[in-house]
């Protein structure tokens, strides 16, 4: 299986979400099927069915995040000498040629992208772009809307 790169905080913060699921959501959950179960007929009992709903997605996140982190290669990007290329796990200060607005992403594993948060995935075109190259670099990152120039303005280790 192939190793998938997940910063540090984001390997983290998947072992915070599993370990809450075993040890809170998983015995809050066992409470209310026996709950349920107390109440009788377990056929037209829709707190029952509900439960076990609950525990059947639980159950499966369990699974998908213990599968994730077995197959997963942490990188810390702050033990890497900065070379001041781009790489997994940098922050990158790009400016847009055309508008001259200026964006900071960090480019992270798929499973922590959030766009909200300025992470974008390794895997997107922006980041594919950008990928090896160097502050004061020009780029070109093809969109639905046409292509977009960027130039690399600070690439950050952090």
């Amino acid at each position: 299986m192939n190793k998938v790169p997940m910063t540090v905080e984001g390997a983290e913060r998947l072992r915070e979400e599993l370990q809450r699921l075993k040890t809170v959501e998983r015995p809050r959950i066992i409470n209310a099927i026996a709950e349920a179960r107390a109440h009788g007929d377990l056929k037209e009992n829709a707190e029952y069915h509900a439960a076990r709903e609950q525990q059947s997605f639980t159950e499966g996140r369990i699974q998908e995040i213990e599968g994730k982190l077995s197959n997963v290669q942490v990188i810390d990007v702050k033990t890497i000498p900065n070379n001041g290329k781009v790489i997994f796990g940098t922050t990158v200060d790009l400016m847009n040629l055309k508008t001259q607005e200026e964006v900071t992403y960090k480019i992270v594993g798929e499973d922590e992208a959030d766009i909200k948060l300025s992470k974008i995935s390794v895997t997107s075109p922006l980041a594919r772009s950008v990928i090896g190259k160097e502050s004061g670099e020009n780029i070109e990152v093809h969109t639905p809307d046409g292509v977009i120039s960027y130039e690399i303005i600070d690439v950050h280790y952090i």
